[in-house]
């Protein structure tokens, strides 16, 4: 499930991007009136805007969903939970067990924590 949330999570943003390129700036139409061409699109003057708008505001619709759902998913996941946590169980569970020696105890040996 989390695998096909992040495959539209991405397609998503490669639409957004990609339609965020396309659109002209505000701007745009003043320099089409001295000659730049900007005005020869191939949706027109005003169509380009309500179409790429649109289609814009729906691939941000979708990527704002998506990143939701990825972030409740990422937050419900079973299993070890955070990985700092883990290792201070370990060191917490290590001191502990380790017996004093002259009421000292002694220094808990750093440990890598290998990532799944």
């Amino acid at each position: 499930m989390e695998k096909l949330v992040l495959v539209i999570h991405v397609m998503a943003a490669i639409g957004v991007i990609g339609l965020v390129l396309l659109q002209h700036g505000k701007g745009a139409d003043m320099g089409a009136s001295f000659g730049s061409g900007a005005s020869g699109s191939l949706f027109g003057v005003s169509g380009s805007s309500n179409f790429m708008s649109r289609a814009t505001a729906g691939f941000v619709a979708v990527f704002f969903a998506t990143s939701l759902t990825l972030a409740y998913l990422s937050s419900n996941k079973s299993g070890d939970g955070s990985v700092v946590k883990a290792h201070a169980a370990k060191a917490v569970a290590a001191e502990k067990a380790a017996p004093a020696v002259d009421g000292k105890k002694p220094e808990v040996p750093a440990t890598e924590v290998v990532p799944k």
